[in-house]
């Protein structure tokens, strides 16, 4: 330590004169030597003395963090019974020091509330609430998405291409790689279950038929649209919600553009364009994967497999699981940007809200798709 230094850091001595006990403060206290200081104020022990003075006429620099320590240890010594003095202090400083001591925040207390039987419909009654403004507010955007989707049509000029084609690139076809390694897996793991079981009752080549149905009818979009959420729903909500937090968007109002047309008319017409097709790359990487357990565990040539598919499924089955496609994207995108427009100016909202979108749209996800499953089955398809 040089001697500049050493001459900056902090000290406090200590003096007994019998009657009273004198503190004298000296050096630096501010931030960068507030480790130090600590440890000397922690180092203060005064037994039952009654009569402090704390001398702060040999401080050399003194900021927030400085004040605060000395107004700590003045703080403990007058909780064990001393009356404490502070002399030495120049106006300035004084007035610094009864800031600080005016700004003491009260010690934190989890929050507890006494059980009671009201609680349980309070909670049901709020949660109900925030269900319903989150409908409202997907209303909303889709609703303003339908007026300015109807608007571009009528105006193609004010579609944003290049934008559409960059998030169908990022969306889509980034998402290719990993979508077939995972339908791949589901496929194969389904299949090789599927043949377990029913082989016990000699019907494993109707595992076949199971993957089929399974991946053309549910398994394909299902997997694809969670996939998809995950990926993508949290990626618009970032993104979003980072030029919400750089008041970009407020900009791009103050200059006549409507972030409408700019960040999510181009993001859904992507989701809408690119699930479809993720969805088809989907069942066929699926198929691919029950067919490479089929040859190998329960021992079909791949044109028996293809027999077999091919009196499973028809155009029909294979057209229920891309029809739902378009629905969720649109789900998964609505759920996303409203999230992101919810984000607030701090790091915590981003992540907060990040994660409550993903969360969000694999529910409602979830939802759509059951509700096909019991339209479908109504209208007997």
């Amino acid at each position: 330590m040089s001697r500049t230094q050493a001459d900056d850091a902090p000290r406090l001595d200590v003096e007994d004169t019998g009657d009273e006990v004198r503190l004298v403060a000296a050096g630096a206290w501010h931030l960068t030597t507030g480790r130090a200081a600590e440890k000397l104020v922690d180092g203060v022990q005064l037994g039952q003395k009654r009569r402090v003075v704390m001398d702060l006429s040999q401080v050399t620099e003194l900021d927030t963090a400085g004040s605060w320590l000395l107004h700590r240890l003045r703080a403990s010594l007058e909780f064990a019974g001393a009356r404490v003095e502070l002399t030495g202090l120049p106006e300035n400083r004084r007035t610094l020091i009864t800031e600080v001591e005016s700004h003491v925040p009260e010690p934190w207390a989890p929050r507890r509330q006494p059980w009671t039987w009201t609680r349980i419909p309070e909670i049901v009654g709020r949660r109900s609430v925030l269900i319903g403004e989150d409908v409202v507010a997907v209303l909303n955007v889709l609703g303003a998405f339908t007026v300015g989707l109807i608007g571009c049509l009528a105006h193609p000029s004010r579609l944003r291409w290049n934008s559409i084609l960059y998030h169908i690139d990022t969306t889509g076809r980034g998402a290719v790689p990993i979508m077939v390694l995972m339908s791949t897996l589901i496929g194969a793991i389904v299949a090789q279950q599927g043949a377990f079981y029913l082989r016990r009752f000699g019907a494993d080549v109707f595992v076949v038929d199971l993957v089929g149905v399974l991946a053309l009818r549910e398994l394909g979009v299902l997997l694809t649209a969670i996939m998809f959420a995950g990926r993508s729903g949290s990626a618009f909500t970032a993104e979003i919600g980072s030029m919400k937090m750089r008041e970009e968007i407020d900009a791009l109002t103050v200059m006549g553009v409507r972030p409408l047309e700019v960040l999510i008319i181009p993001r859904l017409i992507a989701l809408m364009l690119a699930l479809p097709a993720l969805t088809f790359i989907s069942d066929m990487a699926a198929l691919f994967g029950a067919m490479i357990v089929a040859i190998t565990y329960v021992g079909l040539s791949p044109d028996a497999f293809m027999i077999q598919l091919l009196d499973a499924i028809d155009l029909e089955t294979f057209m229920i699981g891309i029809v739902k496609a378009p629905f969720m994207a649109l789900i998964i995108g609505l759920v996303a940007c409203v999230e992101g427009m919810k984000v607030e100016g701090s790091a915590e909202s981003l992540g907060r809200q990040t994660t409550t979108s993903v969360v969000k749209a694999i529910f409602m996800v979830i939802v759509v798709d059951g509700i096909f499953a019991v339209f479908f089955a109504t209208v007997g398809i």
